[in-house]
């Protein structure tokens, strides 16, 4: 997968260069020692991490397609949106090959993302960023594949990091298989692989403390999700971990409401994927009004619509997520489940189950039917047939981007696309109407831009 070195690669913008590590930035790495190489240990300068914060706040950056001619920037709003024109002269538009096995939507996507990545920017001096915004299922990892070939054929190195350890194991051999010829190194915590350098470096946000600008492609994987949201030490570690001349993109479901609000002014590079890789639409959630859990768990019986609901998914041979808001009340949502559906298997996981990779492993194979979980499974866990079922939907701990989440367990396979969700609560709040909104808007872009079957 060796090229000819290209300039073209990694071209941006010119922005402010993102301020330097502090004292205290360096101790928080403590839990990653710097890697011995020229990328990865090339000292940072001095300065205050309070700086950092601003990791992922709006760029003003101009759009990519606009900026050799100085024109104004225009948002992307879809995967079939294209950019104005520009008057200066442009590269032929990128083209993903058939031999990726992208959807359409994920090849005007990827195709989108190619074009920002080539876009040529001599006077660049910090790191371009884009917005890949892809629905729940959509197939991210699947469009990133054709960037990072692109990165390789310029001989350059790339980043994948996310902020969970599982999520990077489960990428690990699908990067490996994807591209057998690279050399590809694995970091988290406890990793075998420690201080290799590769082509292409998975990781764990957390490990990105070891490099400053030692990539020409990052990618940052669920930038709404824990701990890396909200975390200025984490945020200021992505910001350095990409060469000057880099282009860093960032990959999200539930983008901040910041970095929505850059895109939809246009300082902010993007493409929407508002359809899943099966081509058809969303599951829209059905709002149903009940007790909260405690009122219900001082009760002896389950609200009556809640008792049919799980039993029609039931009977329709689904798997169910039930998600509540709190570890406490957990097992004792089990057991009232157990005594209501005797004839199924009935389990509860939280983060504070030492079992909960086993039971979530039962619950894929549906050894286990129906599992109690908090939002610790409300991302990266994919089962065919599944219904979801949120209790206390209304409750402070959901926002949207939570709720939308858990939403996207549902319906995720091709043998089962119309999965059903339910948002029960003793009441309508924003966050419920705000995710029910964002879900039916993808699926009219979709059907809009001709993706659904």
């Amino acid at each position: 997968m060796q090229g000819t070195p290209s300039t073209t690669a990694a071209c941006a913008l010119t922005t402010g260069a993102p301020p330097a590590p502090s004292a205290t930035a360096a101790s928080a790495a403590s839990n990653a020692p710097p890697a011995p190489s020229a990328h990865a240990a090339s000292p940072a300068p001095s300065a205050t991490a309070a700086s950092a914060a601003s990791s992922f706040s709006p760029a003003p950056s101009a759009n990519a397609a606009s900026a050799a001619s100085n024109a104004p920037p225009a948002p992307s709003v879809c995967a079939t949106a294209a950019a104005p024109a520009s008057s200066a002269p442009t590269a032929a538009p990128a083209t993903v090959a058939p031999s990726w096995g992208l959807s359409p939507a994920q090849k005007a996507a990827a195709e989108a993302a190619l074009n920002f990545m080539a876009a040529s920017h001599p006077r660049q001096s910090a790191p371009r960023r884009f917005l890949l915004w892809a629905v729940t299922g959509a197939g991210k990892t699947e469009m990133i594949f054709p960037l990072i070939d692109s990165c390789l054929q310029r001989q350059g190195r790339a980043l994948l990091a996310t902020p969970r350890r599982d999520v990077v194991l489960e990428l690990d051999p699908r990067i490996r298989k994807a591209f057998p010829a690279a050399t590809v190194v694995t970091l988290y915590g406890g990793s075998e692989q420690r201080w290799e350098q590769g082509e292409i470096t998975l990781a764990t946000t957390h490990q990105l403390f070891r490099f400053y600008q030692g990539f020409d492609f990052v990618v940052i994987d669920e930038i709404d999700a824990f701990p890396f949201h909200n975390d200025a030490m984490l945020h200021y570690a992505a910001d350095n971990v990409c060469k000057q001349n880099g282009v860093n993109i960032l990959l999200s479901a539930t983008p901040p409401a910041e970095l929505r609000r850059a895109a939809r002014l246009g300082r902010l590079e993007h493409v929407r994927v508002p359809v899943r890789f099966h081509r058809h639409p969303l599951p829209v959630p059905i709002q149903c009004q009940i007790p909260t859990v405690r009122n219900i768990l001082d009760k002896r019986f389950l609200p009556r619509h809640l008792l049919k609901t799980l039993g029609q998914s039931i009977d329709r041979g689904a798997q169910l997520f039930v998600f509540a808001q709190q570890i406490r009340d957990v097992e004792p949502l089990v057991e009232r489940l157990r005594n209501a559906f005797p004839s199924i298997v009935v389990e509860g996981t939280s983060s504070k189950d030492p079992a909960r990779a086993d039971k979530v492993t039962r619950f894929r194979d549906r050894s286990i039917r129906l599992l109690v979980t908090t939002t610790i499974l409300e991302r990266g866990v994919t089962v065919p047939k599944s219904d979801v079922f949120i209790l206390d939907a209304d409750g402070k701990l959901f926002d949207d981007a939570s709720l939308i989440q858990m939403a996207g367990r549902a319906g995720r396979s091709k043998d089962d696309p119309a999965g059903r969700v339910y948002f029960y609560g003793s009441s309508r709040t924003r966050a419920q109407q705000s995710a029910i909104r964002q879900i039916k808007s993808m699926n009219r872009i979709a059907r809009r831009s001709g993706y659904l079957l």
